[in-house]
């Protein structure tokens, strides 16, 4: 019946939209589509930059089960993989596994090994600049890290630019979180943290490839 209506059985998401600003998310947006033709012209490259983090604890799908049956996902505590990333719509991808604590500066490190990778030919040619979109997230706002933008603008061309509260879906990079969380990473295949790691990582370094 519910697939006659056109409906589809998937996860409902939670959403802070409401709580967000929504001018500040407009402006923001037609900014974007400014700055995405201006990657298209090779004015500029454009990333999305953000921080994820992968567990033996598994975030639950919905699924469909046989009447009376319940599928079990293995769940144990462990570790946590923390993967700071750098994506374009090219699918270009930069990833910094990190295990344990992200502070600041470990963000700005993995900044620093970015900006180095941001001179190859690839994406220097044209005396580009390239724009890092980066949410709010307080190691990204915090008084070290901000300090650090100048420098990055002014010696490495790499610009940082502020993505409005609670605006998720303006971050590329969100959408390759998802499909590692929710569809790639299998979690029958992760026993021990090794394999965690190990099927990560697999994940990461195909991912780009198929979202």
């Amino acid at each position: 019946m519910a697939n006659s209506l056109g409906m589809v059985y998937k996860r409902v998401r939670r959403s802070c939209s409401h709580k967000r600003d929504k001018g500040h998310f407009d402006r923001c947006h037609k900014a974007l589509s400014e700055a995405k033709e201006a990657e298209d012209n090779r004015h500029i490259n454009l990333f999305y930059f953000d921080e994820s983090g992968f567990s033996q604890e598994p975030s639950v799908p919905y699924a469909w089960q046989p009447k009376g049956e319940q599928l079990r996902i293995p769940s144990v505590k462990s570790k946590r993989i923390n993967v700071l990333g750098f994506m374009n719509r090219s699918n270009d991808l930069f990833y910094y596994p990190v295990i344990g604590m992200v502070n600041s500066q470990a963000v700005i490190n993995v900044f620093n090994d970015f900006a180095e990778q941001m001179a190859a030919p690839k994406y220097s040619s044209g005396d580009r600049y390239t724009v890092v979109m980066v949410d709010n997230a307080s190691i990204h706002t915090s008084r070290l890290f901000r300090e650090a933008l100048a420098d990055w603008a002014i010696e490495k061309k790499i610009l940082v630019c502020y993505l409005p509260t609670y605006s998720p879906e303006l971050n590329l990079i969100e959408m390759l979180w998802q499909k590692v969380k929710y569809e790639w990473l299998n979690f029958f295949e992760v026993m021990d943290f090794k394999a965690l790691k190990q099927k990560s990582y697999e994940c990461l370094s195909r991912s780009v490839r198929n979202i």
